[in-house]
């Protein structure tokens, strides 16, 4: 049975940076794309970062667009956010998933209907 585990969560100062770091066990995901969303409570989850199978393409929300990064290691089945120049406005939930990686799915990456597998989650809070 496949799991995923997210880690790197925690406390940060505004402008502070964080790496989460997403433990995927009981298959392989090499052929899957991965995302990390967030959310907030009473709001919907929210698309933050996408990667292709391969890791060759990424995808952004415009509101993170030059401060996080996301990457993967397809050998060690993990995937991660680095998150530089945190804002209060980041503090959410944050949750990695894998998503079959097709055309389709790359132009609707930013769906949470589109991932099959999800973790947990991990608390991320920005203080002001």
């Amino acid at each position: 049975q496949a799991q995923l585990v997210e880690s790197g969560g925690g406390l940060v100062q505004a402008g502070g940076s964080l790496r989460l770091s997403c433990t995927a066990s009981g298959r392989s995901f090499s052929s899957y794309g991965v995302g990390w969303f967030r959310q907030v409570p009473g709001k919907a989850r929210e698309a933050v970062a996408a990667t292709t199978a391969t890791g060759t393409d990424t995808f952004y929300a415009d509101s993170v667009k030059g401060r996080f990064t996301i990457s993967r290691d397809n050998a060690k089945n993990t995937a991660a956010l680095q998150m530089n120049s945190l804002k209060p406005d980041d503090t959410a939930v944050y949750y990695c998933a894998y998503a079959v990686d097709t055309l389709g799915w790359r132009t609707t990456w930013n769906y949470a209907s589109g991932y099959g597998y999800w973790g947990q989650g991990t608390q991320v809070t920005v203080s002001s």
